[in-house]
Order: C-alpha cells, then sequence, then structure tokens
C-alpha cells in the first residue's frame, strides 16, 4: 500500500510540473497579446480622425519608425492595406546593407561565406483623409518595436480663403485691363504694357489655383512616412574556393575553428537532454519505484 501512495504521489507532482510550464506558455502568449493590442493604441491617434467640420480644413501628415519581424514581408502587407483603402505608393526603398562578411575554409575546395546585413525599408504612402485613422491601426500590426509616431494635423482654412480672395481680386484686375486696352489703347507702348500687365496678372492667378489644387490635395489624401527595419541577420552559404592556397587557414585557426565546432556540438547535446526533461524525471521515477517494488517483493 505504501508503495502505490508513493507512486499516486510522485504522479500528482509530476502532473502539477506539467500544468505549471503549461500556465506559464499560456500567461507568455496572453502577455504578447497584451503588446501587440497596447502598440496598436499608441499608434492611434484622434489626430488622425476626420472631423466633420466645415469651418476647419486640416492637412493630415503621420511619421513613423518601428522595428518588424521581416522587411520584406511587412512591407508587402502595408502595400496591400494602402491599395485597399484607396490610397497609393509614391516612394519605397527596399535595401539591404552587408555590415561584415567572412569567409571560413571548411574543405580543400569549398569555403563557408557568412554574412552579416540588415534590412531597411523607407515608405512614403497617400491614403484618404478620412482612412488616415485606419490605415495607422492596420499598420500596427507589423510593428515589433516602436521609435517614434509623430502625427500632425495642421488647420489650412484662412489659407484656403486668403487663397480665393487672391483669386477674386486676380480676375477682376484682368477684366478691367481687358477693358482698358479694348476701349483706352491707343498707342502701342501703351498697349504693350498693358498686355505684359496682363499676363502677369493671369500668371499669378494661375499660380493661386495649382496652390489651391495643391492644398485640396492635401488634405484630400493624407501622407504617411515610414520607416521599416529589422534586427541584423545571418546568411551562411558554401561557395567553392577560386584558390586552395589563398583560402587554406594555418594551422593555429583550424584548432580554434575545431574548439568552436566542438563547443556548438556540446551545446547541442546539453539543450537536447534539457528538452526531454519530463521523460527524463518520470524515467527516473519509474526507475526507484520499479527498484523499490522489486526489494519489497524480494522480502515478502
Amino acid at each position: 500500500m505504501k508503495t502505490i501512495a508513493k507512486f499516486g504521489m510522485t504522479t500528482v507532482v509530476i502532473i502539477a510540473l506539467l500544468f505549471s510550464c503549461k500556465k506559464a506558455d499560456t500567461y507568455q502568449e496572453d502577455s504578447a497579446a497584451e503588446s501587440s493590442t497596447s502598440t496598436s493604441d499608441i499608434v492611434s491617434s484622434s489626430a488622425a480622425v476626420e472631423k466633420k467640420d466645415s469651418n476647419h480644413k486640416f492637412i493630415r501628415t503621420a511619421d513613423i519608425k518601428f522595428k518588424v519581424k521581416n522587411v520584406a514581408k511587412s512591407t508587402y502587407a502595408i502595400e496591400n492595406a494602402t491599395v485597399k483603402f484607396g490610397g497609393f505608393v509614391t516612394y519605397t526603398n527596399l535595401q539591404s546593407t552587408v555590415h561584415d562578411e567572412i569567409q571560413t575554409k571548411i574543405s580543400q575546395d569549398s569555403t563557408l561565406q557568412t554574412t552579416k546585413y540588415s534590412v531597411i525599408n523607407d515608405i512614403t504612402i497617400r491614403v484618404p483623409n478620412t482612412q488616415l485613422d485606419t490605415v495607422i491601426k492596420t499598420i500596427a500590426k507589423q510593428i515589433d518595436f516602436l521609435d517614434y509616431r509623430v502625427i500632425k494635423a495642421d488647420d489650412v482654412s484662412l489659407k484656403l480663403l486668403s487663397n480665393q480672395l487672391a483669386q477674386n481680386r486676380n480676375a477682376e484686375n484682368n477684366k478691367r485691363i481687358e477693358n482698358a486696352i479694348d476701349t483706352k489703347g491707343k498707342k502701342i507702348n501703351d498697349v504693350m504694357e498693358a498686355e505684359n500687365t496682363l499676363a502677369a496678372q493671369k500668371e499669378q492667378n494661375d499660380s493661386s489655383k495649382i496652390e489651391k489644387l495643391s492644398l485640396n490635395d492635401q488634405i484630400n489624401f493624407s501622407t504617411i512616412t515610414l520607416q521599416l527595419y529589422q534586427n541584423q541577420s545571418l546568411k551562411q552559404e558554401v561557395v567553392p574556393s577560386k584558390d586552395n592556397n589563398t583560402y587554406k587557414p594555418n594551422i593555429g585557426i583550424e584548432i580554434i575553428d575545431a574548439l568552436k565546432s566542438g563547443w556548438y556540438i556540446l551545446q547541442g547535446i546539453i539543450v537536447f537532454f534539457i528538452n526531454l526533461w519530463p521523460f527524463i524525471l518520470i524515467g527516473t521515477g519509474g526507475f526507484f519505484l520499479y527498484r523499490k517494488y522489486v526489494k519489497n517483493q524480494s522480502k515478502i
């Protein structure tokens, strides 16, 4: 009976350990979810929300820098989201920067080429003003670490009004000059001077119209500037040696490489057995219980 009781107690302890590990994993997943939600909340802003106000016109811009898991995949996701919400990409510069390149001789005719590099991308997108907050929240799903986010909402209502008044004045001046040319222009010099003045007035009026169109375009479509980056990456590939003598390391380097390789193998073995700790624990407990059970049987 004592043997059965001890066996039951050991089983309960093992189950409790396994349950605690599972609970810890669940806690980590919940923490990751909370972190993702908080990032989305931080990136979003009331400044990015379009308000129905006829008295105020805003030019909204956003500037965000953040780290992602994979720059290329996040870039494609952001570009697809931009098109989905009626926007377009005006600039993207995806590139890799090599920080270090190491060549290690692994055989007489092969060399291991190790490249340390980082991937970055600068993106500029334009989205409908009414969709700015939605697009920013969609982009936030790609964020692994936020460096900064700046959102601006510039009120250009008075600038639009000033531009419209200038256009009205130019139009009235153009009419007066045209009438003066038609009714009072007698001398060629007077006519030429009036024509030059009229041309200058029309050019100024055209500039005002273009400025108004530009302001309206910036009001209707917000500009988002993004800087994406990821952790430094490592790429290894075996390439053929061009010259055996050139790439052949000396005996000291070979010994150091051998020690490193042996250490990495030992680490792998240790990690492998650590991953098997539940089975080792159960097996050890079962072995001792079995030995004790056999001893009790032999005494009987």
